[in-house]
């Protein structure tokens, strides 16, 4: 650990997960979107890994939901989104992909958050845009987090990016991120090791220091 100006600063992984100073963010494992994913299976498999490991720790940990509001709420944005990934010339023809509430919403089988664990609803892809995250996590003095879920290409690269502007060190589990189109994510992989801010580890690294099952 290095110590500079009374802050210490993490040098390796195993470090950087002080269970006292971490959290774990387990993103949209929904049905909606699990099924997206190719190897959603082996990414479900790794999450719950991590989870045990997490939770036998004490590690803070939350889950997040995303959903599409109702057409009358849908502003620009989501508009223009949701032509673009329905492949449609007009935003009348085009619907909610994961309305709230709906069976896609819920989170996939096996994944049941315990009463001293949260769970965040968004419409964003950062999830520290427009929800407490941030808040939470300052507030209980976390200085890191693991994350993991899906999709990498289209929400763990900006929530990822996003934090380390705030502050955070964010530690991306690698196979237990999963992705809608395998090219993207590994470009962002590559962006994200490039610009240094982020670690990248694995499912086996982490539940071997954490002290779970590796």
């Amino acid at each position: 650990m290095d110590r500079f100006n009374g802050l210490e600063i993490p040098e390796s992984l195993a470090e950087a997960l002080d269970p006292a100073r971490l959290a774990l963010i387990v993103y949209d494992m929904q049905v909606g979107v699990l099924r997206q994913i190719p190897d959603g299976g082996q990414v479900l498999a790794n999450v719950q890994r991590l989870l045990e490991a997490a939770r036998r720790r004490g590690v803070r940990t939350i889950f997040l939901r995303h959903y599409f509001m109702p057409a009358p709420l849908a502003g620009v944005f989501q508009l223009r989104q949701a032509k673009l990934w329905q492949h449609k010339d007009a935003a009348a023809d085009t619907r909610p992909l994961i309305p709230y509430g709906s069976p896609g919403f819920q989170l996939a089988e096996g994944l049941d958050p315990r009463p001293d664990e949260a769970v965040i609803d968004k419409i964003t892809m950062s999830a520290f845009e427009g929800t407490p995250l941030d808040i939470v996590l300052r507030d209980c003095g976390v200085r890191a987090y693991l994350i993991a879920g899906v999709a990498l290409e289209v929400g763990i690269e900006p929530t990822v990016r996003h934090s380390a502007d705030l502050g955070y060190i964010p530690i991306v589990v690698r196979d237990a991120c999963g992705a809608g189109n395998h090219a993207a994510a590994e470009r962002s992989l590559a962006g994200l090791e490039f610009a240094g801010d982020a670690i990248l580890t694995d499912t086996d690294e982490v539940c071997a220091i954490l002290g779970g099952a590796a």
